[in-house]
């Protein structure tokens, strides 16, 4: 579906309406009446974050109101859950809300800018939003960039993690390694030195640099014979490396006795259209 908030999370929570205690809707509700949006794109909770956030609302209180909507006998967040959680951590009774009367689909677009936008997300995360943001909602790479304030090549970087196998996922997730090792994963092609690469990633707790070296160097492995690649000019070789790191995408080339061919993979049209709007510069 297209459409949606259109404008993003300004459109619905302006500060005016946030910070202002005596607007409509504005109430101190008690915090067992709340529950959890069960759209949250979050999978993992940050605790030691979680519990400097409780002791500043101990001290200070809730600045900012969650903003909810009627739920039941009760609310459910639209936005706010590490604050919610938070205040049940530092022992508060009650939290500072503002109702919203959304619907189910703007509950989840908010639910992801919100986190996309105003969180520290796992860099797999943010890619599961963007994701949901494109396909639950009918948008481009393009329209979902607008709508978090990213350009189209970061939302498209991001996307490309979800080409990762399930272990390598399950790793940045985890955050065994981040998402520059991640990115080095995907410059080699073949699903075994994949895997070989992280496991050396892993193990010998490489650099992002050594790992994009490794990568490069495993990539060259699974090519064509020594014979064909002892036949090419090194330096092409190098601006070929070069290209690879550059767009993010392995890049190989095929020399022949006059010129040759130079081909970039790419597994969606998505990372088509991201590899052309590298090349032109967009």
């Amino acid at each position: 579906m297209k459409g949606g908030l259109g404008k993003g999370l300004g459109a619905l929570l302006s500060s005016e309406e946030i910070y202002e205690a005596g607007s409509p809707g504005f109430f101190l509700c008690p915090i067992e009446k709340i529950r959890a949006n069960p759209e949250q794109p979050r999978k993992k909770i940050d605790h030691e974050a979680l519990a400097a956030l409780a002791d500043s609302i101990r001290e200070k209180g809730v600045l900012q109101p969650l903003v909810v909507r009627p739920a039941g006998d009760g609310y459910e967040l639209v936005a706010g859950e590490r604050r919610w959680r938070a205040s049940q951590k530092a022992g508060l009774k009650t939290v500072p809300v503002v109702i919203k009367d959304v619907s189910p689909d703007e509950l989840l677009e908010i639910a992801l800018i919100e986190n996309i936008q105003r969180q520290d997300l796992n860099p797999l995360e943010e890619a599961m939003a963007y994701q949901r943001l494109i396909e639950d909602f009918g948008l481009t790479q393009a329209e979902a960039a607008k709508r978090v304030g990213r350009d189209r090549a970061t939302v498209a970087n991001f996307l490309r993690l979800l080409q990762l196998p399930d272990y390598a996922r399950e790793d940045l997730l985890e955050e065994r390694f981040t998402m520059g090792h991640a990115k080095a994963i995907l410059m080699v092609t073949d699903p075994k030195l994949q895997k070989q690469l992280r496991d050396t990633i892993i193990t010998k707790k490489l650099s992002v640099r050594k790992a994009e070296a490794l990568a490069r160097k495993l990539e060259k492995s699974g090519d064509e014979s020594e014979k064909n690649k002892r036949s090419i000019d090194p330096n092409i070789v190098a601006l070929c490396e070069e290209l690879t790191y550059a767009i993010g995408s392995p890049v190989k080339i095929n020399q022949g006795k006059r010129g040759g061919k130079l081909e970039i993979r790419y597994d969606t049209r998505e990372e088509l259209e991201r590899i052309i709007s590298i090349l032109k510069q967009e």
